[in-house]
């Protein structure tokens, strides 16, 4: 890890799809970064072995991510940083159907995932970075945060509460810290492939996202992730606590 950097970046679920493509332009612009994630990625520790650190990380269990927290090792990640950023990238769409079909256990999951550990890892960021002169939370929302969609309850739900997550800690008016849960839009990755598999039964909407990879309008994870950090190290990040990068973007 470089000592010396004096920006620090987390990013949950950097292995593949949007993380990936976030944890390697961080790497790429001089940012150290921390990856949290089930497996490590073995290409960007090659090229980036100063600036990379990884711990493997069942982030859909609390109870693991809670005892990672309570080491030291992301205090002594964030030591020394004037600028900290945790990037809260890791979710997942499942279960997709309607409620009478949803299995409790993946409830549990998604709610795990999607909420639960992001709270945690903001919580423990906040806490663990107090000399650090900034200090950004990036939760990655979606659009389906803000207007619901039939078979994506679950999905729907926790992203929902993501947003009034940073709504109310925005309230907590520390000036030292800012948040901001961010609609990425609509980008080609194995979740966009899982959700055009499920059947019209458990999400009527599938073809509607059909549509936007026949017609070529979902963004690669490399331009949704140069369009979020540009973002996230911008003064605008943390004006507003719930935004959309489609709508950033326009007004840049």
């Amino acid at each position: 890890m470089s000592p010396s950097s004096p920006i620090r970046a987390i990013v949950t679920g950097h292995t593949r799809g949007l993380g990936a493509s976030l944890a390697e332009q961080l790497l790429t612009r001089g940012v150290a970064v921390l990856g949290l994630s089930r497996s490590r990625h073995a290409t960007l520790k090659e090229r980036f072995p100063a600036l990379l650190g990884e711990i493997e990380l069942e982030l859909a269990d609390p109870t693991r991510v809670a005892q990672w927290i309570a080491t030291d090792a992301l205090r002594s990640f964030v030591s020394g940083a004037q600028t900290v950023l945790l990037i809260n990238n890791a979710g997942m769409v499942q279960p997709i159907g309607p409620i009478e079909g949803q299995n409790a256990a993946d409830i549990a999951t998604a709610v795990s995932l999607n909420v639960a550990t992001p709270l945690m890892l903001a919580s423990a960021l906040a806490a663990a970075s107090v000399d650090a002169t900034d200090r950004r939370i990036m939760h990655i929302s979606s659009g389906a945060a803000r207007n619901a969609y039939a078979g994506w309850s679950i999905y729907c739900a926790t992203k929902a509460a993501l947003d009034h997550h940073a709504r109310a800690v925005a309230l907590d008016a520390n000036r030292a810290l800012r948040i901001c849960s961010l609609a990425p839009g609509v980008i080609d990755t194995n979740m966009q492939a899982e959700i055009r598999g499920s059947g019209e039964e458990q999400f009527p909407m599938r073809e509607k996202f059909e549509d936007l990879k026949r017609n070529g309008q979902l963004s690669t994870p490399e331009q949704c992730a140069t369009q979020l950090l540009d973002y996230a190290f911008s003064d605008a990040f943390g004006q507003t606590p719930v935004a959309d990068i489609r709508e950033v973007a326009k007004q840049a």
